[in-house]
């Protein structure tokens, strides 16, 4: 590693912060940049963070000190190199108290650096892709000292801004405003929200993308030599989400030795951000990790053309995209389980705040009667005076036994400011 070299990475970086300069803003709290803690973002690759990165870049004063590790020229570089990297910065824009570092879990002991940095009064802004060891590097030498924020693919809302930005200004009550949505909508439901691919429409790069993540961030990055057993559990997961099922199934699947196996791939999967899985809700932690588990993906785009993708699937991947936006909006989510099943429960202090069914098409009687029992179920049994389902279209509210049960269409509910 050299000086020279790093000018010259430093130099052709710049095209990052140029070509961010026209992207859709990211949802993002400024109050991530006025505190002094160390700003860590994660996410799963290719959804956004570096040009959130960028766009933080824009509107601070002081922008110039910014590098990608995910460079194949920065292979080489080690914790060392850290000090010449500061001497470089110095060099080309003088004295700066504010850092911008890319994937930068590429570096190993990385964190002392940045603990250094943090320690002699200067603000950091990183990005990651690996949940696993982001936390277990900041636990270790970082612990008070950062605000974590995990960025998803585009939320519908930064899916219309790209689209067409002046539909959100109209009255949705419209009939040709509300078309529109809906076709959107349905749009965003089936291809999912990966920038790149919802504007390019490239199948082979979400193919590739798939791939990366599966190789990269999951085989490489925990020694996982056996690659037919790690596909055939993504591949199985991918065609069974939102579905029950628990490690001794996936054992017998996949043909591996034991459950540690399966739960310890699965964790790899979870680190990668690829694969999120829920547990059953119980006052008692040890019988939520033995029930079975529900397994979801990242986004709808990247498990329709990674699973199967039948007619049949359309409420599971409904319920798949309720899952990842309640992620977005920071919930804690469980399933519930006693006499009926519902999808989501939402816990808040150790308490059970929300209860929520998913149904694509709530129109036959059989259909509403089991999603209905379903909330009521939970609802009685964490004591709770609304519920909600969402569906494709039906919109609707009524009481049951003074209990309010609210029916919104996916679309509207995901616009809502509140959650």
């Amino acid at each position: 590693m050299t000086k020279d070299l790093l000018k010259t990475v430093i130099a052709d970086q710049e095209y990052y912060f140029e070509q961010a300069k026209n992207s859709i803003k990211r949802e993002f709290s400024n109050n991530f940049c006025l505190s002094p803690e160390i700003v860590i973002i994660t996410g799963i690759r290719r959804c956004g963070k570096s040009t959130l990165l960028q766009q933080i870049r824009t509107v601070q004063s002081e922008k110039d000190y910014y590098i990608n590790f995910d460079d194949e020229r920065l292979v080489s570089f080690k914790v060392e190199d850290f000090q010449m990297l500061l001497e470089v910065f110095c060099e080309l824009f003088g004295e700066q108290k504010t850092f911008y570092f890319d994937e930068i879990q590429n570096i190993e002991q990385w964190e002392r650096f940045v603990r250094r940095l943090h320690d002699t009064g200067n603000k950091i802004y990183i990005t990651g892709s690996n949940a696993q060891m982001l936390s277990r590097e900041l636990g270790t030498h970082l612990t008070g000292r950062y605000l974590s924020f995990e960025l998803y693919p585009f939320s519908f809302n930064e899916f219309i801004v790209l689209k067409n930005p002046e539909l959100l200004k109209k009255n949705f009550f419209k009939t040709s405003v509300k078309a529109e949505i809906l076709s959107l909508f349905h749009d965003y439901f089936n291809n999912g929200g990966f920038p790149n691919f919802i504007i390019t429409k490239d199948e082979l790069a979400l193919k590739t993308l798939f791939e990366n993540i599966l190789y990269r961030d999951v085989m490489v990055r925990n020694n996982i030599t056996n690659e037919r057993e790690i596909k055939e559990l993504v591949s199985y997961l991918a065609g069974n989400y939102a579905r029950l099922s628990t490690n001794s199934e996936l054992v017998e699947i996949i043909g591996v030795k034991n459950a540690s196996t399966v739960k310890k791939y699965i964790s790899f999967l979870a680190d990668s951000y690829l694969v999120f899985q829920t547990y059953k809700y119980d006052y008692s932690v040890s019988k939520q990790i033995l029930n079975p588990k529900k397994s979801y993906f990242i986004d709808n785009g990247l498990v329709r053309r990674v699973g199967f993708s039948f007619s049949g699937n359309l409420g599971y991947l409904l319920e798949n995209l309720v899952f990842i936006e309640l992620l977005r909006r920071n919930k804690r989510i469980f399933y519930h389980k006693k006499n009926q099943e519902c999808d989501f429960v939402l816990v808040e202090n150790n308490t059970v705040t929300s209860a929520i069914q998913v149904c694509y098409l709530f129109s036959s009687e059989k259909t509403r009667k089991r999603e209905i029992d379903g909330l009521l179920d939970a609802m009685n049994e964490y004591n709770l005076q609304s519920g909600l389902i969402i569906t494709d279209d039906t919109e609707e509210e009524f009481f049951v036994n003074d209990k309010k049960i609210t029916i919104i269409p996916t679309w509207k509910w995901l616009l809502e400011k509140q959650s």
